[in-house]
Parts: C-alpha cells; structure tokens; sequence
C-alpha cells in the first residue's frame, strides 16, 4: 500500500426539508381552512474522526466527495420532516485539515474526537407557524437551506510519543509487535516498513504511542531509500530510539553506522541535535556478554547518551526499555 499524507477532500452538508404548506377544515365550519404544513428537517453535517488504526490518506485517492443526507420535507398535520443523517468520515490520527481556499486552519484531528467541516442547511418552516393574525387568509412557508460545500485540504502529521529509527533490517518492527498492539510486517530484508505504524504501548507509569518507521540510510538526505521521508512527521515525537544492530560485533563498524543515522538526522533539520535520543543495542541475544559489556561501555563513552541492550526476537530487555520509557514521559522532561 502507498503512503500518502495530504489529500483534497470535497464535503457538503445536506440540504434542510422544506417547509409544507397544507391546510385542513375547520371540524365546526368546513368553509374555513386552518394551516397545518409541517417543518422541514435539518440537513445532516460532514464530521471528521480520528482512527489510530488508519495509517495513510490514500482512500482519498479514489472517493473525494462525500455528501451528507438532505433532510425530509414537512408534511400535513404539522408532520415535521426528518432531519438528514450526518456522516462521519474516518482519517488518521493527527490529520490536520485546513480550507483548501482560503488556507484557514480548520482543526487538529491529534485524538479521539469529532470535528464538524460542513453544516446541514436549515429546515424550512411550515406555514402553520406563519398564520397572519390581521390578515387570516394569507399564509406562508419557507424552503429549507443549503448545506454548506467545503473544499478541504488534509495533511498527516503522525503524532507519536517515541519514533524507532536507524537502518533498514535493524530490528524495529519487530521491537513495535512485541511491545505494542501494532501488527507490522517482519522479514529479513531492507524496507520491510514502507510507511510509518503506529503502536501504543499499555504501561503503569504512563500508556504511549510509538511509530515504527521505514529504515535511513547513508545519503539519504540525497533523495535515497525511504525513510527520509517521513522524519517530517517526527520533530514533534518526545523521544527518539536509535535502534543498531549489533550483530556484526564490529565496534568499529556500529560505530560508522551510528554516524550515518546521526548525520542524515542533522542534514534535515538541525533541531533534531536538541531532541531526546536514546540507543537501543538489539540482537544481543547473539553476542556474547563479555562483548556486550565491551559495546555498551565503549558507545556510552563515546555519545555519553542513555543506551539499552535488548533482543526483540527473544524479548530480552523489553520490560525494563518500556518501563524506562514510560517513566520519562510521565517525568515531562523531554523537549
């Protein structure tokens, strides 16, 4: 599936009933005519709701316009008519949606909430409630109003509190199955992440959402690979994970490889140098512990940063990164 964060999106409210304009006799003098026309019902509204469990604006691609139920017209015996029903469209969480025209910031979809881009026109009235007392046989009625058409234009910003990086095959979306609820695709080969998932992690210090991304790689700022692409969507992200993989046990070589996440970090916005970075060491579970000892105390030297040793195959250090992860946020010491 293609990932897409911006879309255009054609919205109309229904359009109110009219207003009926029908009359019955009078039970005591047939000749006199009494208004009993009915209201019209109000058109329905277009909503937008966020959904954690849609990734991309793609289904725009193929439906743009969506319109919401006219209302039904009034009827005799001061029948009202029903009001149109609304719709609710679906989008990712931390869609932002502005007017397409005029640029105005319309809403910010960052959770579980309703926000309403197109109202229903109004009901007509019936001329049972425009009797004319001076003049009894003059009577009225009005049609019902037209919904409003919006022109909206949409734009992803995933919002999550920890962003996985590094290199392709280095192990993150494997990390983000075992500790949250997201079903990513795991294999043994570069760019098995595509576009960015969300996960949220259910611990006691505090619940949080994490985004595993499509791998970085050297040069990427030159238009290489995938995940370039997306860090757009992480400056605001609370803190990053360096995800390494240590299997190759060449300290030399992790190194190189920190560097390169590093460097391409920096080429794209220098206030990634300010955000809270933390290096997790996967695939421990090959390496001996004498060597782990010998990797962890040389990179903590190096980058003087919080660093975790883990393997997210056999689950070895999960507990403790979660729950330290978990503590940090509920802490708010992060920028």
């Amino acid at each position: 599936m293609k990932f897409v964060d911006s879309a255009v999106l054609f919205v109309k409210g229904g359009n109110g009933g009219n207003g009926s304009i029908c009359f019955r006799k009078d039970k005591n003098n047939f000749s006199v005519k009494i208004p009993d026309g009915g209201d019209g019902g109000n058109g329905g509204n277009v909503h937008l709701l966020s959904d954690i469990n849609i990734n991309t604006l793609i289904d725009f691609s193929f439906k743009r316009f969506y319109e919401a139920e006219n209302g039904n017209n009034g009827k005799s015996k001061n029948l009202k008519g029903l009001c149109g029903r609304d719709i609710i469209i679906k989008v990712p969480f931390g869609t932002q949606i502005f007017d397409y025209n005029t640029k105005e910031f319309i809403g910010d979809l960052s959770n579980n909430k309703l926000v309403l881009v197109a109202c229903g026109g109004l009901k007509g009235i019936g001329n049972f409630k425009f009797k004319n007392k001076l003049e009894k046989n003059v009577y009225n009625y009005s049609q019902g109003g037209i919904g409003e058409f919006k022109i909206l234009k949409l734009e992803l910003k995933i919002l999550s509190d920890v962003a996985l990086i590094g290199l392709p095959n280095s192990g993150k979306s494997t990390l983000i199955v075992k500790i949250s609820l997201s079903k990513s695709k795991i294999s043994n080969y570069p760019f098995t992440t595509i576009y960015p998932r969300l996960g949220v992690v259910f611990y006691y210090y505090k619940n949080f959402i994490i985004a595993d991304t499509p791998g970085i790689i050297n040069n990427a700022s030159l238009g290489v690979g995938l995940g370039y692409n997306f860090l757009k969507h992480f400056l605001k992200s609370k803190l990053l994970l360096h995800i390494v993989d240590i299997s190759s046990n060449d300290i030399l070589f992790l190194n190189k490889d920190i560097n390169i996440i590093r460097k391409e970090l920096l080429k794209y916005d220098k206030y990634f140098l300010f955000k809270n970075i933390w290096i997790v060491l996967n695939k421990s579970d090959i390496i001996s512990r004498h060597k782990l000892l010998y990797i962890y105390k040389y990179i903590y030297f190096y980058y003087k940063i919080p660093i975790f040793i883990i393997s997210s195959l056999k689950g070895y250090g999960l507990k403790k990164l979660c729950k330290d992860i978990s503590f940090f946020l509920s802490s708010n010491n992060y920028i």
